[in-house]
């Protein structure tokens, strides 16, 4: 039965790592895709791709007071560089699989926002900081993209993104203080409602009102 345990949490840890990778391709890519509407060079592709893709896990880690996480693990740069690289070559094909890029952006924007949550929890950080933590991790790539890029951040722009990571950041924060559950099934769930939050945004065009000046 252990046995049988262990290689399911085995089996559900290697699929969040892919999970986690295809996060930080489609990042890199919907961050390029914005340098490819500013008509960047290759390098510039590769700056706010690969900013869009690592920067909000960088800030966390900087925050926290540890390593970057591509320090320890170059796979998170590397993937970043080429993925933002080949949109130079592709951002035409890219392009047209825009729809699949928002679900995909939407599922790594949850999954961040949970790892986000996690890794400050594990450093001993207060709940409000994890969650905090969890939507700077989910969202802040993209603020960086935004101000490389001169456009108005989208974060502060109505979409319901940075609000979707903090439920989803919270929700871990509940299952794992007030739930036995084991941190596969806890990781799943929360993922699952953050995701839940963006897709419901998306697919009814759910947005926060915007102020107007009188």
């Amino acid at each position: 039965m252990t046995e049988i345990v262990q290689t399911i949490t085995e089996t559900a840890a290697q699929v969040i790592t892919v999970i986690d990778f295809v996060g930080i391709t489609v990042f890199a890519i919907t961050g390029a895709l914005v340098a490819a509407r500013k008509q960047m060079d290759p390098v510039g592709f590769m700056v706010v791709g690969t900013a869009t893709a690592i920067g909000g896990g960088t800030l966390r880690d900087l925050v926290l007071g540890v390593r970057p996480v591509w320090v320890d693990d170059p796979n998170y740069l590397i993937i970043s560089l080429m993925a933002s690289l080949a949109t130079f070559w592709a951002a035409k094909a890219f392009t047209r699989l825009s729809p699949l890029l928002v679900w995909l952006d939407a599922l790594g924007m949850a999954l961040f926002a949970v790892a986000g949550a996690q890794k400050a929890t594990a450093l001993g950080a207060p709940p409000i900081v994890a969650v905090v933590m969890g939507v700077m991790t989910a969202s802040f790539g993209g603020l960086i993209r935004d101000i490389f890029c001169g456009e108005q951040p989208l974060m502060f722009h109505r979409e319901i993104y940075a609000t979707a990571a903090a439920i989803g950041a919270l929700a871990w924060l509940g299952f794992h203080l007030m739930t036995p559950w084991d941190a596969v099934a806890t990781t799943f769930l929360a993922v699952a409602v953050g995701f839940a939050v963006r897709g419901a945004a998306i697919i009814w065009g759910l947005h926060f009102p915007q102020y107007r000046p009188r």
